[in-house]
C-alpha cells in the first residue's frame, strides 16, 4: 500500500499542488502511542482499515481524539471492506477493493470538499 499511497500523493501534488504526508507504519503492535509525531498542522487524515469496529484506521482515529490537534478533523477510512475475498492478480484486486492510487486520491479530495 505504501507505493500506492506515494503515487496518490504524487498525483495530488502534480495535478492540484496539494502537499501530503505518507506515514509507513510497518508495525502496529504493540500499540503504545500514535505514529510520531501526529502533526498539529494537518486537519485531514486518511488511513486504511480492516474489519468494521477494528483496524488501523480506528487506532488513528482514537489517537487523533487524544492528541492536541485543532478541531475539526476530517477522517475517512478506506480499505478492504467486510466482504468475501476474491482471487486474482494483485493489481486486479487493488482495483476491485478500491485500493489504487487513483481511488486514494479521489477519497482524499472528498475530504477537502
Amino acid at each position: 500500500m505504501v507505493p500506492e499511497a506515494m503515487r496518490a500523493a504524487y498525483m495530488l501534488k502534480a495535478e492540484l499542488g496539494l502537499e501530503t504526508r505518507i506515514l509507513n507504519v510497518h508495525t502496529v503492535k504493540p500499540w503504545t502511542r500514535p505514529p510520531s509525531p501526529l502533526p498539529r498542522r494537518y486537519r485531514c487524515r486518511h488511513h486504511c482499515r480492516g474489519a468494521p469496529g477494528g483496524g488501523f484506521g480506528n487506532l488513528i482515529a482514537g489517537a487523533i481524539t487524544q492528541a492536541d490537534i485543532p478541531r475539526p478533523v476530517r477522517l475517512r477510512m478506506i480499505g478492504v471492506q467486510d466482504k468475501f475475498g476474491e482471487s486474482g492478480q494483485p493489481w486486479e484486486l487493488m482495483k476491485v477493493f478500491g485500493l489504487t492510487a487513483e481511488h486514494i486520491a479521489q477519497q482524499a479530495l472528498k475530504l477537502l470538499r
